[in-house]
């Protein structure tokens, strides 16, 4: 799955290749819980509007040690509360639970790791969103390339925070916020059903070489940021915006 100078210099000698992942698997978390197992996508409107859910609430748990910044969280509640409809508010709230010791995750592990951890579904005119932030990485990580999350059901999704601290350690590197910001403001928006993943296009904007994200290379929706290669530019001027085309989706289906 999908900032000028000062993430550029974030791996100046590095052959990295940054990027997140988003999967439609639809493994059930546990039986009698269908509408938090649905594919990547499908609750979009849900999530935008308030036809059906006046309220959103989200379960965010985190590996003891691996909390996100206080920073990171109320600016990633800023950046739902701009785009999404929810006249009941906004609920955050934060646990820390024991390692799981399954390091490096596959995404099945990570399902299943949720389904020992969740509590919370949606219920009523509440929907509930599960963020698990992992003390590893994604199995899949190779010396070029690097998941910095991944949403993986309609209202699940993973931050590989372990991976993004390591990025932050080095050398005039943005801010541990400044990345966390950015990476769960990315992994919410597939949420949202961008690009084309739940949310219908209202122009042709869905990058054809990696489908689900932003053809806009600026947009907080673009595929995947190489370092050598000078793309990984955008968060000098702090968390990158969703471009007006990936705005106008977004309204279409219901939100801001």
């Amino acid at each position: 799955m999908q900032i000028t100078k000062l993430l550029s210099i974030l791996i100046i000698s590095s052959l990295i290749l940054i990027g997140c992942s988003n999967d439609d698997e639809d493994t059930p978390i546990a039986s009698g819980l269908s509408a938090n197992t649905q594919p990547l996508g499908s609750s979009a409107n849900d999530l935008l509007s308030d036809a059906t859910y006046k309220g959103l609430t989200i379960e965010m748990v985190s590996v003891e040690g691996f909390e996100p910044t206080a920073t990171a969280v109320n600016e990633f509640k800023s950046f739902l509360e701009e785009r999404i409809f929810k006249p009941d508010g906004i609920t955050i709230n934060q646990r820390s639970v024991a390692s799981s010791g399954m390091a490096p995750f596959t995404t099945q592990e990570i399902n299943e790791i949720e389904s020992d951890l969740r509590t919370t579904f949606n219920e009523g005119d509440e929907i509930v969103i599960y963020i698990y932030f992992a003390d590893g990485g994604n199995e899949e990580d190779t010396d070029t390339k690097i998941t910095l999350g991944t949403a993986y059901l309609n209202t699940s999704l993973v931050i590989y925070e372990d991976t993004l601290r390591k990025l932050s350690m080095n050398t005039n590197a943005p801010l541990l916020s400044t990345i966390e910001t950015a990476t769960l403001n990315h992994e919410f928006a597939h949420l949202l059903g961008l690009v084309n993943i739940g949310t219908s296009l209202q122009s042709e904007h869905e990058d054809s070489e990696a489908k689900g994200h932003c053809n806009v290379t600026s947009c907080l929706m673009a595929a995947a940021i190489e370092f050598r290669s000078g793309m990984m530019n955008m968060l000098g001027n702090g968390v990158p915006q969703l471009d007006d085309q990936c705005i106008a989706d977004l309204q279409a289906n219901g939100g801001r």
